[in-house]
């Protein structure tokens, strides 16, 4: 009985430490939630840059001269004296047909011509001794005069057996091979096409609300309209690239709309020394309708649009993102004018728009914007 309530104060003690172990543990600091930090994105103040207002188009690229070079008088192509596709200056013999006989045709005529020549003038002196009549002289004169026309005639189809270029620039194809027969009784045979593109043009259609900003725009700036198109530069670019690198001129415009289309086509001339302009080619162009003027830039990736209008993200004074609605302009080496609603100190969010949820709060990261290469525009 003794040895069994000797153990009781050891259990004793063991409870009460227990006890004051979760006593302890109860009164300790409660886990408390920690909000994540709020999400980064980087965002930049707009660009100060001159920015003139321009006319955007998409048209097609035709050669400055076109000709097809035909057979005009009947024989046998005798030669093609060119290579496909080169480049051929102007006078260049191109094809030959055979002129034998067009030379023989000549002889003839001109014989002609000497005989109806000879009988005239005796003619003349038999008359100044009334040994002719008056009715002869002229039936001789009428005989001359239609030898000569045969003769010029004769000279012009031996020269068409000679065909060569009108003008510089590259020919195409061989059509007919020589020793074909060319230029019978079904017309005149198409031997191949010659063209020049160097200049080349570029063809291309405004429509009414454009025709009507071009003419704001020369009214603003003292321009008559009289209907002839002013020589303003136009910039052009390829589809392959992403900038209007190469210059032109304008120097056409339609004389009115067209009413089915309600389109106004114009053309602008290209320089063209290293033919990259091939007809067919489609090809971007942009007219500068206003001097350049300083516009805020903002990139055009961040620019959003949807049913409403256009829209960047900025980050407020308090961290808290904001859609604010822009009136846009011109596209300059990846950069988008901003002609409303922007201020030159607003922060707009550049990068990290996935973490940018109007009205939320972020942790902004400030980035100047570099200014690109710009080409300067002269004024129009």
């Amino acid at each position: 009985m003794h040895s069994n309530r000797s153990g009781y104060p050891a259990l004793r003690a063991f409870a009460a430490l227990l006890a004051g172990a979760a006593l302890l543990g109860g009164c300790g600091n409660k886990n408390q939630y920690q909000p994540p930090p709020a999400p980064q994105v980087t965002v930049s103040k707009p660009l100060l840059m001159p920015i003139a207002d321009y006319l955007q188009a998409t048209g097609s690229v035709a050669a400055f001269q076109s000709v097809d070079l035909v057979a005009r008088v009947e024989g046998y192509l005798r030669s093609a004296n060119f290579t496909d596709g080169s480049l051929v200056k102007a006078g260049d013999l191109l094809f030959v047909i055979e002129p034998e006989p067009y030379q023989a045709k000549l002889a003839g005529q001109q014989a002609q011509l000497l005989d109806a020549q000879t009988e005239y003038d005796r003619q003349l002196r038999m008359i100044k001794e009334n040994a002719t009549s008056q009715a002869n002289v002229d039936k001789w004169r009428s005989q001359r005069d239609q030898a000569q026309a045969a003769v010029t005639l004769a000279k012009i189809n031996l020269g068409y057996t000679r065909i060569t270029a009108p003008f510089a620039g590259r020919i195409g194809r061989h059509l007919v091979d020589p020793g074909n027969l060319v230029g019978g009784a079904g017309g005149p045979t198409k031997l191949a096409t010659i063209e020049q593109i160097d200049p080349a043009l570029a063809y291309f259609s405004i429509n009414e609300r454009d025709v009507l900003r071009v003419r704001a725009a020369a009214l603003a700036q003292g321009v008559p309209i009289n209907g002839s198109a002013p020589r303003v530069p136009v910039y052009v670019g390829l589809q392959t690239e992403t900038d209007y690198p190469h210059d032109a001129t304008l120097d056409f415009a339609g004389t009115g709309l067209d009413t089915g289309s309600g389109t106004l086509q114009l053309r602008a001339v290209i320089p063209n020394p290293q033919r990259i302009f091939l007809p067919g080619l489609f090809v971007r162009l942009r007219v500068p309708l206003s001097k350049p003027t300083p516009r805020l830039m903002v990139p055009d990736r961040v620019v959003t649009n949807d049913q409403v209008g256009s829209y960047v993200l900025i980050v407020g004074a308090d961290h808290k993102v904001q859609q604010r609605r822009v009136q846009i302009g011109t596209l300059e080496n990846g950069l988008r004018a901003v002609t409303s609603g922007l201020e030159a100190d607003s922060e707009v969010v550049v990068d990290g728009l996935q973490n940018a949820v109007p009205g939320n709060v972020v942790t902004p990261v400030v980035v100047p914007l570099t200014p690109p290469d710009v080409r300067p525009v002269p004024a129009p």
